[in-house]
């Protein structure tokens, strides 16, 4: 199986490392010249004291063609336009498409697509980026994955060949899926990034955890929670699994990166908005994340 990745962030740089171990993979970089030195060192994994470097093909997004038989997207959701302006321009639509975004804002652009075949995921890993070709792989996790529209026995064949120490679990309920990733990080993202703290520090300090439950409560509020004392369970869990991390919210502000408040958060206030509910707290976590943010940001 041929496996195309568009996005060399991170995350992109991540999964064509594991993934080029079982599949022929291509990964599509924003710049001519990070495909360059990554034709030239391939990718080089860092996991605790071990380097393993992973001989890839990479090439700019524009020569992207979508003949692969599996595309994951893996750029943050506000980079998603320019990626879904190439799928609606090629002249046949590519087969398959897995779109690894955090939150669920992107859902209504999924939806106007015409592909036959497009699955969604969440990542629960930790990986940094050290340079054009180098990630570390910092926590180790799970990726889930689902259809959103199309064949459900592709993705468990694709899933089954995947080297067993970077799993991927095949999902039936998509929307279930990214609505359990979506909790987790309303509330851990955007407060880790306000108060400049690591995971962990949420729930070990007594004042940081009364703000997480409040900002819980409302959020539980506003997506109608079934049973919320599990989700708030998964979220605390999550904090000290990972307490020695720090949100990818976190170190994109760090960075004076562009975040993806507008796809968790932003899509919380969307549905409190639809069902005239207040979140008073919710608009000002919000607020307080846009306002460190950059005036602009790029693309892939």
């Amino acid at each position: 199986m041929k496996v195309g990745i568009i996005g060399a962030g991170s995350i992109g740089l991540l999964f064509a490392s594991y993934i080029s171990r079982s599949y022929e993979v291509t990964i599509y970089t924003r710049t001519e010249n990070q495909a360059s030195q990554i034709n030239e060192n391939g990718i080089i994994l860092q996991k605790k004291a071990e380097r393993t470097v992973s001989l890839v093909k990479a090439l700019p997004i524009s020569k992207w063609k979508g003949t692969e038989d599996l595309t994951l997207i893996t750029v943050k959701q506000y980079q998603l336009t320019p990626v879904l302006e190439i799928i609606n321009q090629l002249p046949e639509d590519p087969d398959n498409l897995l779109f690894l975004q955090n939150g669920m804002g992107h859902l209504k652009w999924l939806k106007e697509l015409k592909n036959k075949n497009i699955f969604v995921g969440t990542v629960e890993h930790g990986a940094l980026k050290e340079n054009a070709f180098t990630v570390s792989h910092n926590g180790e996790g799970a990726t889930n994955v689902a259809p959103f529209r199309g064949d459900f026995s592709f993705l468990q064949n694709f899933s089954a060949a995947v080297p067993s120490d970077f799993p991927i679990h095949v999902q039936e309920d998509y929307y279930s899926m990214l609505m359990n990733k979506l909790i987790v990080n309303a509330v851990i993202n955007p407060l880790t990034s306000i108060l400049h703290v690591k995971n962990g520090e949420l729930i070990q300090n007594e004042y940081f955890f009364r703000v997480l439950t409040s900002l819980f409560d409302e959020i539980s509020f506003i997506l109608n929670l079934d049973h919320p004392e599990e989700h708030l369970r998964q979220v605390m869990e999550i904090c000290k699994k990972t307490a020695e991390n720090r949100s990818s919210m976190l170190k994109d502000i760090e960075a004076n990166r562009l975040t993806e408040v507008d796809a968790i958060l932003g899509f919380i206030l969307e549905e409190a908005n639809k069902q005239e509910k207040q979140a008073p707290l919710l608009e000002n976590v919000y607020h307080f994340i846009k306002g460190k943010e950059p005036v602009k940001g790029g693309v892939l």
